[in-house]
């Protein structure tokens, strides 16, 4: 499986805007109507990846411990769905009921919204605060499919606390790690 690392958006940098369908709701979202008042989480997902499956546990658990605190959050596929059919939306909605995702789960079919972020793998994150700037993108945690360490959302869970509690975000920020997005 091919180890592709996050790409390191700067900072500060403000939150593309986007407008998808949502794979487990019969609505469109958009990034004003998903974010939270004290941040928001972006994530970038699959329903195939290993790395995604590895972790989408814990990734609903910190959707779960965090939402009630004023963080939004939201998962996005961008894969091409031609080539990789298990990631087609209809296959999404069943991934949400599986894994008990309640969050909305959108899908980019043009690509777009993947190309704007700068999202290179699943899982891909981005914490955005208040005013809708980066300040956290990178992995979960130390954690891989074949490596040994205890899945526990160290890195992402520091970095909402850090926002949370007015804090200075951890640095330095380590890339995620996962399987590349499908481009078409």
């Amino acid at each position: 499986m091919a180890q592709t690392p996050s790409n390191m958006l700067p900072i500060g940098t403000k939150a593309p805007k986007f407008n998808l369908p949502a794979t487990n709701f019969n609505e469109s979202f958009t990034f004003d109507t998903v974010k939270g008042k004290k941040g928001t989480v972006v994530v970038f997902i699959c329903n195939h990846c290993p790395f995604v499956l590895h972790v989408i546990d814990e990734i609903v658990r910190i959707a779960n411990d965090y939402r009630v605190q004023g963080i939004g959050f939201v998962a996005i596929s961008s894969n091409d769905i031609e080539k990789y059919p298990q990631d087609a939306p209809d296959k999404m909605a069943g991934f949400c009921l599986k894994n008990h995702i309640d969050f909305p789960y959108l899908y980019d079919e043009t690509q777009e919204t993947a190309k704007a972020y700068d999202a290179a793998c699943t899982p891909d994150f981005y914490l955005y605060d208040g005013q809708d700037k980066l300040v956290y993108r990178g992995q979960l945690d130390d954690s891989r499919p074949s490596n040994g360490i205890p899945i526990n959302g160290y890195d992402l869970r520091n970095a909402i606390d850090a926002l949370m509690f007015n804090r200075k975000v951890n640095e330095p920020q380590k890339p995620s790690i996962g399987c590349n997005i499908k481009w078409k």
